[in-house]
């Protein structure tokens, strides 16, 4: 396939190759809707380059026969594509201490790359998340925690200083949630020190939509934990565009596979400089051609692209 590279007046600010440690894109794979693998092959063959990871999410893999997972898997290692779990490490608890080793193995085995441990839906302690995060890493995986700004009211810890190992009385669980954006980072932080390779932010109450962004948990996340060790959750195309102009190309972003396109032409517009980014000769020649859709529009936000970016790969 030919190569279509993001072209602006500062070759610097271009993406780094794959693999990439920022700037990444991790699209979601099978979950309310059959992910077919002449789509996945589509979308690869289309676009694999902009693609970083693919993630089965919401415990899809489960559900889908083991010879056709590694197919898959199999498909996303040629194009260069990480392959992640989904939040399924939860449902393992029931089958016991060993139900987890059990899983990492399983995971080698069908191909994937990285394991996402979602530290809310577990409900463990955190040290125990923390040993989930070793075994991962033993396993000679990829650890990817995922956390929630808000936690049950019992898990927050309590006011005043304790020595280490001092008995405390167990506090019963309630249904209360507490946000605690503290609790996040230093949770992470510890995460991270364990061997965890990237952090995900759950976008429920964070970023779920674009005109309710908490910029200020954002912020201080980002700050903490850097933009090379967070990835966000972007749940739809104007909170990524938000991401976009607030911290630039080099966010690192979890999006549906049919937000990988626009998605790009967010990060290859330099939003922040008064200068056009633009594809490559063949990209404009044929788009201005384009007849059923309007023209590419440019200014200050760059490129947008059109409905025939599709029959540009056929």
């Amino acid at each position: 396939m030919t190569s279509y590279r993001w072209k602006t007046l500062f070759e610097e600010e271009d993406r780094p190759e794959k693999p990439r440690r920022y700037g990444v894109t991790e699209m979601r794979g099978p979950h309310h809707s059959l992910f077919s693998q002449n789509l996945l092959q589509d979308v690869f063959d289309s676009m694999g380059q902009f693609v970083d990871g693919l993630k089965f999410a919401g415990g899809s893999h489960s559900l889908i026969p083991k010879s056709y997972i590694k197919e898959m898997t199999n498909l996303a290692h040629k194009h260069n594509v990480y392959v992640s779990t989904g939040d399924w490490a939860e449902y393992l608890q029931r089958g016991g201490p060993s139900a987890f080793k059990d899983y990492i193995e399983e995971c080698k085995e069908l191909g994937f790359d990285t394991i996402e441990i979602d530290a809310g839906s577990l409900g463990i302690p955190e040290e125990i998340l923390l040993r989930y995060v070793r075994l991962v890493k033993t396993g000679g995986l990829r650890a990817k925690p995922l956390f929630a700004v808000k936690f049950n009211k019992s898990d927050i810890p309590m006011s005043g200083d304790r020595a280490y190992g001092s008995y405390t009385v167990p506090v019963q669980r309630t249904s209360e949630l507490v946000e605690d954006v503290n609790l996040l980072i230093r949770r992470a932080e510890r995460c991270l020190e364990a061997g965890a390779d990237m952090i995900m932010i759950d976008a429920d109450d964070v970023c779920r939509q674009a005109d309710s962004v908490r910029a200020d948990i954002i912020a201080k996340v980002v700050s903490r934990l850097g933009l090379e060790k967070t990835m966000f959750e972007a749940s739809n195309p104007k909170t990524s565009e938000w991401f976009i102009k607030q911290y630039g190309p080099h966010v690192n972003l979890f999006v549906d596979h049919s937000q990988v396109m626009d998605l790009e032409c967010l990060r290859g517009c330099n939003l922040d400089k008064d200068h056009v980014s633009v594809l490559g000769l063949i990209f404009l020649s044929f788009s201005s051609k384009c007849t059923s859709c309007p023209v590419l529009s440019v200014g200050n936000r760059g490129l947008s692209a059109c409905c025939c970016v599709t029959n540009l790969f056929e």
